[in-house]
């Protein structure tokens, strides 16, 4: 073998993909048709959001990377929702576009036992002398083939292709293959995947223009100050001397809507170039107005690119119009009159896998050793492809030392939810990660990521004898504060200041008076002066618990129940067409999801309290 694993793509599920492989200790080859490009922010400058900002956090307590990149390369901080509860609090940083990409490459160059090379793949090698082993697919993935004729050989091969396999832009009436403006979309791939049986679809995602800055009226703009700096690593340094650049808010308006109503037929999206299906959450800023006509203006937020360039990212002007109706609409939103565009907004269509042929540990039902991971799993966003990116090299490492995949429950981990959302519904649209997906999020709480993961990262070896004391100091350093304000009593006696709702506690545990929703960490600080020693975040940690105790147990009962459901296996080669009993429905789906415990077929639409019992009483038998 000429490598024990290779990773196709070296976007954020490549990055995240060949660091845990090679940190596990096999040799890893990154094949990638720039490396110029590696690690590009494609789409806004931001990391992390509404349950993003959870998934980067979780990444990093399972010993990944993306927030110590976000970390040193941030220009603007935020904590998103702060005036609504923790479940849905969550951090966001804009990150400066070059220096992510410099550091992500530099990262990986260090890394030992991982190459990166530049070619694109176009076909892969498979040995089928054990296909029967596998349920009568393919076989065993033994490789690649790239464009320029090598057949390079590896067990193991994770593909994260992004938006390039058989990608192609959009604007207006220009098209081209491309995976991005101005790069060459990879192409042999997807078809030859179609020619072995693989289900692929195509997808479409988009991205605005970027405008001059120094051509912006900000005096027509609202402007959007950060948050003080908080890093997204559990192991980050104090990052409080990062510069912290202001974003702006604008509106389109009756002119800009109907500029593009007039315009609409221009549109590769409305004219039917376009057949990929786009982000219903995410839609473009033509798609908006054809889709919500009452409304008379739309947000448009200006983002910064970075600290060494002049251009602006107009969030929320996706668009695929010609560029000059492109040029029309945005000189008429306010403070824009004058922009000048420096890249067109463009849409890009590519080919993806349909995730219900994978198995949670994101390896291929049909193709033994073969992964993948990202944006070719039909998901969208840079945090969801690393969460899959680190979950797929993960599981080629586990496969590769005969150990049992590593699959996050939706009790364990945004990661959990997002991966059995995949391979246990599938989607036909770009999948974007939101809190409402998760049944749990009062646990998945960004701030307990480490609690809930560095144990599981240190079970497969990516958490390091470093990461892992400093992991273990906060986890004993949250016992003693737990303790110590179930121990303190609070005494009306006292002579500080007293906080009227802390004073009806008189004689209760300062634990006790912190689940008054009325008493805050600062009220009951005097009374315990030794918690001063410790940092804000492990206090604030510790108040939340306690706040929200009632509601954790019932939702760890609730995982519990679940994890029951989930320990009952079911053998990958059922067949369920020979299953008497089972609904018509019910024995569809099974057969075209092929669960592996009972916990996901419970979870399949369609699949009825009867089919379960059925399945439980085969799997007793067995």
């Amino acid at each position: 073998m000429d490598y024990d694993c290779i990773v196709i793509g070296g976007g954020h599920a490549g990055i995240e993909a060949s660091l845990a492989v090679s940190r596990l200790g096999f040799s890893t080859l990154l094949i990638t048709q720039n490396p110029d490009r590696i690690g590009a922010l494609s789409c806004n400058p931001a990391i992390g959001g509404l349950s993003k900002g959870n998934i980067v956090r979780e990444i990093d307590a399972l010993g990944g990377e993306m927030a110590k990149l976000t970390d040193a390369t941030m220009i603007q901080y935020r904590v998103l929702n702060r005036s609504r509860g923790p479940a849905v609090q969550a951090p966001r940083a804009q990150a400066d576009k070059q220096q992510y990409q410099q550091m992500a490459r530099a990262v990986l160059e260090k890394q030992k036992k991982l190459s990166i090379f530049m070619d694109t793949v176009t076909d892969l090698i498979i040995e089928n002398e054990d296909a029967a082993t596998y349920g009568g697919g393919l076989g065993k993935i033994a490789g690649v083939i790239t464009s320029r004729g090598h057949r390079i050989s590896a067990p193991v091969v994770i593909l994260a292709s992004g938006t390039f396999m058989e990608g192609r832009i959009f604007i207006g009436e220009y098209d081209a293959p491309q995976g991005r403006l101005g790069e060459e979309a990879a192409m042999g791939l997807g078809a030859n995947l179609r020619r072995l049986g693989f289900p692929l679809g195509r997808l479409k995602t988009g991205t605005p223009a970027r405008i001059a800055g120094d051509s912006i009226d900000y005096s027509k703009l609202e402007k959007q100050d950060g948050d003080t700096p908080e890093p997204f690593s559990f192991v980050s340094c104090n990052i409080t001397d990062r510069p912290s650049l202001p974003c702006w808010i604008t509106y389109t308006n009756e002119r800009t809507h109907e500029i593009i109503r007039a315009n609409i037929r221009r549109s590769p999206l409305f004219g039917g170039k376009i057949t990929g299906v786009g982000a219903r959450y995410c839609p473009s800023i033509e798609d908006k107005v054809v889709r919500f006509p009452e409304r008379t203006r739309h947000h448009i937020f200006i983002e910064p690119e970075g600290l060494f360039t002049n251009e602006m990212y107009m969030n929320g002007a996706s668009s695929s119009l010609p560029e000059d109706v492109q040029r029309d609409f945005i000189h008429s939103i306010p403070g824009f009159e004058q922009a000048r565009v420096v890249r067109p907004a463009y849409a890009v269509e590519y080919d993806y896998l349909d995730p219900l042929d994978l198995y949670p540990s994101l390896e291929s039902k049909r193709l033994s050793g073969f992964f993948t991971a990202g944006q070719t799993n039909g998901s969208s966003g840079y945090e969801e492809a690393g969460a899959q990116g680190l979950m797929a090299g993960i599981n080629a490492a586990m496969k590769l030392l005969g150990r049992p995949p590593l699959v996050l429950t939706r009790a364990d981990a945004y990661i959990g939810v997002l991966v059995d959302d995949l391979t246990t519904l599938g989607t036909k649209e770009p999948y974007r990660m939101f809190t409402s997906r998760a049944e749990h999020r009062l646990v998945l709480r960004h701030d307990t990521a480490d609690t809930r993961l560095c144990p599981k990262g240190r079970g497969v070896g990516l958490v390091d004898d470093e990461r892992w004391e400093i992991f273990q100091k906060k986890a004993e350093a949250l016992d003693e504060i737990r303790e110590l304000l179930a121990q303190r009593k609070f005494s009306l006696f006292s002579d500080k200041t007293l906080n009227e709702a802390l004073a009806s506690h008189a004689g209760e545990s300062l634990e006790r008076c912190l689940t008054d929703t009325r008493v805050e960490l600062a009220d009951i600080l005097p009374f315990a002066p030794e918690l001063s020693a410790y940092p804000a975040e492990w206090l604030e940690r510790a108040r939340l618990d306690i706040r929200y105790a009632g509601y954790i147990e019932k939702e760890n009962r609730a995982a519990a129940k679940a994890a029951k459901m989930d320990a009952i296996k079911l053998g990958p080669g059922m067949d369920y067409t020979a299953i008497t009993g089972l609904s018509s429905e019910a024995r569809e789906k099974l057969k075209t999801v092929r669960p592996i415990t009972v916990g996901q077929a419970a979870r399949i639409p369609g699949v009825r309290q009867g089919d379960i019992a059925l399945l439980m009483v085969l799997a007793a038998k067995k």
